[in-house]
């Protein structure tokens, strides 16, 4: 599923399943930050830490899935500092917070639960899954708590 796929029926059928898998299909979600940033694909490429070709393929639904935990760490990051402000004003203020997302390692799969969920909601989510899943409750506790 994660391969390239042409004709308009597999771009439709993809779109979907990332509108599944991110709640939305990602070219509308990377063009809000392109917009936002005013900045190229291949700068939000970088920033990301894929080729502005795989970006491409990913905006335009010839692909479905982010690869790479870290990339989709970076993409949430980077959107929840933007929905912050945290952008500022000015090619200057963009190009540290890029920098930052950049160089961002999130550590582990806490990390990247972290950067969508405070530990409440965590916690939460957890008393959720906990009868029917108590495996993945356990991990949602662990991010809750710090990793």
């Amino acid at each position: 599923m994660g391969g390239q796929v042409g004709g308009t029926d597999a771009v439709r059928r993809n779109r979907e399943l990332q509108r599944r898998f991110y709640g939305e299909p990602l070219g509308d979600r990377l063009r809000r930050l392109l917009g936002a940033l005013d900045v190229s694909q291949a700068v939000l490429a970088a920033a990301l830490g894929v080729s502005s070709p795989m970006l491409s393929q990913l905006m335009s639904g010839r692909r479905v899935k982010i690869g790479s935990p870290a990339v989709l760490g970076r993409l949430l990051l980077l959107e929840q500092r933007v929905a912050a402000g945290d952008a500022g004003s000015g090619p200057e203020a963009v190009a540290r917070l890029l920098s930052e997302v950049r160089e961002a390692e999130l550590r582990n799969d806490y990390d990247l639960l972290r950067t969508v969920a405070g530990p409440e909601e965590l916690a939460a989510a957890a008393a959720t899954l906990d009868p029917g899943f108590p495996s993945l409750a356990g991990l949602l506790r662990r991010a809750a708590a710090g990793g």
